[in-house]
């Protein structure tokens, strides 16, 4: 494939994300659910092997599996060194921090993209985004409060997860521009798979799922599979600096599931927060869609 630029479309970029942000909520949930009895890599090692048997069955069905290529492996083990290495560092987190804190944190990613996307990625770093950016920063800094508490292994695992799934977008969206969403997804599983068996087999203790695990394993599976299809499509038809601060919308959502679910306290902080991320997404994309029409 060449590397012409990609159509720019703001309002469909926005609806993959939204599927992107469903997905990695039920990811959050469901790692809770299965914390107790699996650790993170035993977690992403299960992942990666339902994510394996989704993408062959799928992309069979769909006769795309010859879009599978050894091409650009560099780029994909890039990717999946950073996605694994974030991924592990997110599930580790999600039972030791509340689930707003721990999106918040990981939402300082869209801040390594703008400053990386430019350089690598040859991308325009617009007033607007740059603005919808700081916005939505801002937001997540009123809801984690950063300074009211003390400083936890969750937090720190959160936030060096951001800049690992930072590069991972960065990554995508060079892949985009060369393979097809199939093989992207397709290298996800069956590289990470292997990562997972090695470092959770280290210690010589593999524990394998049980009855109760099982349907959380097929769901952070299918979730994390699809979140991945969704962030991958809405790279391809907008610009990651576009998309990256679309996933800010999480935030108020997993706020709620942690407080409905969780008691995990709500207070004016978080709604205030969301507020602003609504804001600051809503402003770029009305912009962005503006431009488009002018085009």
């Amino acid at each position: 494939m060449s590397d012409a630029p990609a159509p720019h479309r703001p309002l469909l970029a926005a609806a993959w994300m939204s599927g992107a942000i469903a997905s990695f909520s039920a990811m959050a949930v469901a790692g809770r659910a299965v914390a107790s009895e699996l650790d993170t890599l035993e977690t992403m090692f299960y992942r990666s092997l339902v994510g394996i048997v989704i993408v062959l069955a799928v992309a069979g069905a769909m006769g795309r599996l010859g879009e599978v290529s050894t091409r650009h492996m560099g780029l994909h083990l890039a990717r999946n060194l950073f996605h694994f290495t974030g991924q592990n560092l997110w599930f580790f987190a999600v039972p030791l921090i509340p689930l707003a804190q721990l999106f918040a944190l990981e939402f300082t990613s869209p801040i390594w993209v703008l400053l990386i996307a430019p350089l690598v990625l040859g991308e325009k770093l617009t007033r607007v985004r740059a603005l919808a950016a700081a916005l939505g920063f801002l937001g997540v800094l009123i809801v984690a409060r950063p300074g009211a508490g003390e400083m936890s292994v969750g937090v720190i695992a959160a936030a060096a997860s951001a800049i690992n799934f930072a590069m991972t977008f960065i990554f995508t969206k060079l892949l985009t521009r060369r393979v097809s969403t199939t093989c992207i997804l397709f290298w996800l599983t069956v590289m990470q798979a292997p990562m997972g068996l090695i470092a959770a087999g280290f210690d010589g203790d593999i524990a394998l799922p049980t009855a109760a695990t099982l349907p959380w394993l097929i769901l952070i599976g299918c979730a994390g599979l699809f979140a991945h299809l969704c962030v991958t499509s809405a790279l391809t038809v907008a610009p990651a600096t576009m998309v990256v601060p679309l996933d800010f919308l999480r935030l108020p959502l997993i706020a709620a599931v942690g407080m409905l679910f969780y008691a995990e306290a709500l207070d004016a902080f978080v709604l205030l927060g969301a507020a602003v991320i609504f804001a600051a997404n809503y402003f770029n994309i009305w912009v962005e869609s503006r431009n488009v029409k002018k085009m």
